[in-house]
């Protein structure tokens, strides 16, 4: 189940979450290659394994919880491939990391990054 997002809990993606998503980010960066995201389908665990993703990260990788991704080290930027790969896209990222749904999340960068007071 995805984790539900606190707005006063956002990780600020530093040295120390640099630190400790390093094999995360790594392994979501060879996702720029078709071959990478196709081996990554065929055998999940086998990829995540080859990257040493730490227990925590690949249980956040198993239940597609894109903010504990976040939580254990993960940057935006290197999620957003594997965000594709399940099918989500930067959209529907912005609404988890909002807790919205994605129709407001739309609405909420319409009206400019903004809730409806």
């Amino acid at each position: 189940m995805p984790t539900q997002p606190d707005p006063l809990d956002t990780p600020i993606f530093g040295g120390d979450l640099a630190q400790r998503g390093l094999a995360l980010n790594a392994m979501c960066f060879s996702f720029n290659d078709a071959g990478n995201r196709a081996a990554f389908l065929a055998d999940e665990e086998g990829y995540c394994a080859r990257y040493r993703l730490t227990p925590a990260q690949r249980n956040a990788v198993a239940d597609r919880d894109i903010l504990a991704m976040l939580a254990a080290g993960g940057n935006i930027y290197y999620l957003a491939k594997l965000a594709g790969i399940f099918g989500l896209n930067v959209q529907d990222v912005g609404a988890m990391q909002t807790g919205v749904s994605v129709a407001e999340f739309r609405q909420m960068m319409l009206d400019g990054g903004r809730r409806a007071a």
